[in-house]
């Protein structure tokens, strides 16, 4: 936990940004019977029935102190999708950074050996060498501020039917340009000072 928060105490330093990582699934759920659109003084008519479609995957990285983020769905959660995702990370969106400070919960794809699944050991080990990983403690992913624009593109995006990958990719990319242009930081407040004094029943007694 304090490995955590130490971390986002660190001034912003451009060449070794520090990056929260999450995922999540989202059931896509298609209409059996077309809606009928609202009209003056009548909403919109959804019948209560619906088909399962599949399950798409999450992929969310935020920078909280430049309020910048990147958000993917997918088919699958594999190791080599967290690769992928990763690559993309440091190849594309942050080429000009050393390392990046990565936190995220230690799922068990999220680890340098899914790069190795995915890349030729030298091109593994090249990505390997730009990250700096920190992991969210067991039962701590709440540490982990990804977890909070994953609960905004929940309440803002896909709360509400999105019937295949495709739709519910053009609506996230719509819902990450809008917060990406107005720049929505997360101003964390907690930190190990706090910690060690409202969770102090977590440390041991000495």
């Amino acid at each position: 936990m304090e490995d955590v928060l130490a971390v986002y105490e660190l001034p912003y330093d451009s060449i070794y940004p520090v990056v929260c990582m999450d995922e999540s699934c989202k059931q896509l759920i298609g209409d059996v019977r077309e809606t009928i659109a609202c009209a003056p003084g009548t909403p919109a008519r959804v019948d209560h029935e619906y088909v399962r479609n599949g399950v798409a995957e999450v992929f969310l990285e935020v920078e909280p102190l430049t309020g910048k983020r990147h958000v993917m769905a997918t088919e699958h959660r594999a190791m080599k999708d967290w690769a992928w995702w990763i690559k993309g990370m440091l190849d594309e969106r942050y080429p000009s950074a050393i390392k990046v400070r990565l936190v995220m919960d230690n799922l068990n794809t999220h680890s340098l050996a899914s790069l190795y699944e995915a890349f030729e050991p030298q091109q593994a080990r090249g990505l390997a060498e730009r990250l700096d990983i920190h992991y969210t403690p067991k039962h701590g992913s709440w540490l982990n501020m990804a977890e909070i624009e994953l609960s905004a593109l929940s309440g803002q995006c896909l709360n509400r039917r999105i019937p295949d990958l495709v739709t519910m990719q053009r609506q996230i990319a719509a819902w990450e340009s809008d917060r990406n242009n107005r720049q929505s930081k997360i101003n964390w407040h907690f930190s190990n000072t706090e910690a060690r004094t409202k969770l102090r029943h977590l440390y041991p007694r000495l």
